[in-house]
């Protein structure tokens, strides 16, 4: 798999992980390591957030959708 980022802008370079969002292959350059809120809740709600984080790997566009 080939990172995606580099791809866009001519550059071959192979992927070292993926997106957990949106899926995106990634190389270590492009990749954003993020501590993720987790949340609980049963159907259909009430859910709340756990003071928990989880490290997650993330590509630059959803690291940034996340902290809007």
């Amino acid at each position: 798999m080939k990172c995606y980022v580099c791809a866009q802008e001519g550059k071959d370079t192979e992927a070292a992980g993926i997106c957990i969002v949106c899926g995106m292959g990634l190389c270590t350059g492009h990749m954003v390591r993020e501590d993720v809120d987790l949340w609980e809740g049963g159907y259909p709600f009430p859910a709340q957030k756990l003071e928990k984080k989880l490290p997650r790997i993330l590509c630059p566009e959803c690291a940034a959708a996340l902290k809007e």
